[in-house]
């Protein structure tokens, strides 16, 4: 379970949030919603780790995720909303790179799997830059199957999709949840799902 305690967040000179609690069981998907400028991406990030609060903590079972370190970054998987791809290689490439980072190996056949789920059979070993916009998201989100974590953290996920990605995206994140699993997202779209719990947090 994830908990967010008394969550504070400055940049700069301005106050983005404070006192933000909430918690994230298995499960359950949590809506981060407001508008561009109110700290969503600063939340996500802080989430993740890969940023500071001003004050309070975020807590993975019951420990802070700065005490945690490797054991809480095995245990999810971050998108931003940049694909965090690397231009130069293919989308196989970048997959087993991320997966590596990981500890986890995955093998070239895996790979390609995958990437026909996500929609790019017959792409998979194009570098990324001559990919269009959406397939690259698409390369990128294809880390959600292979990387096989308990949270997902993910910030505009449905940028530059069509609308049987968006449709495969809301798929993945529901069986994502029936299977235990937790996702927050950061969008301003519409999701609904059969099964899970759901939760909103507007920030403004």
């Amino acid at each position: 379970m994830l908990a967010v305690s008394n969550l504070g967040c400055v940049r700069g000179n301005r106050r983005l949030f404070s006192s933000l609690n909430f918690t994230v069981s298995p499960g359950s998907f949590l809506q981060i919603t407001g508008p561009n400028g109110s700290g969503k991406t600063s939340l996500l990030r802080i989430i993740s780790g890969l940023m500071k609060p001003e004050e309070g903590a975020v807590l993975w079972n019951g420990e802070s995720i700065h005490s945690l370190a490797e054991e809480f970054s095995s245990d999810f998987t971050y998108l931003g909303h940049r694909n965090g791809v690397k231009d130069e290689l293919s989308s196989v490439e970048n997959l087993r790179i991320s997966n590596g980072l990981k500890g986890k190996a995955l093998t070239v056949e895996r790979a390609f799997e995958t990437l026909a789920m996500m929609g790019l059979k017959g792409r998979e070993e194009l570098p990324i830059r001559f990919l269009s916009q959406g397939q690259q998201r698409r390369s990128a989100l294809a880390r959600l199957l292979i990387e096989d974590t308990k949270l997902w953290v993910l910030d505009e996920v449905l940028t530059s999709l069509d609308r049987a990605a968006v449709q495969l995206m809301h798929k993945l994140i529901e069986s994502h949840l029936v299977e235990g699993g937790m996702a927050i997202v950061a969008t301003h779209e519409e999701f609904t799902f059969a099964a899970g719990s759901f939760q909103r947090v507007e920030l403004v």
